[in-house]
């Protein structure tokens, strides 16, 4: 089989549209949006949390002494 077919022609653009309405019937106008802000602002706290963690062997030994 054809792997373009597989990948890109199981969702087209008429099963998009229909699933765009679904939401917003399911969810209405004016839900949509602070859903999509809950996520955003998740998607946010995670990457900074991911990025301010420190790796176990790259911590800093004087401040560790220091407490």
């Amino acid at each position: 089989m054809n792997l373009n077919i597989l990948l890109f022609g199981a969702i087209g653009p008429w099963q998009v549209v229909i699933i765009v309405v679904l939401a917003l019937l399911l969810f209405g106008g004016k839900k949509i949006p602070e859903l999509m802000r809950g996520l955003g602002q998740g998607m946010k706290e995670f990457k900074k949390a991911t990025r301010d963690e420190e790796p176990s062997g790259t911590a800093n030994p004087q401040k560790e002494l220091e407490t």
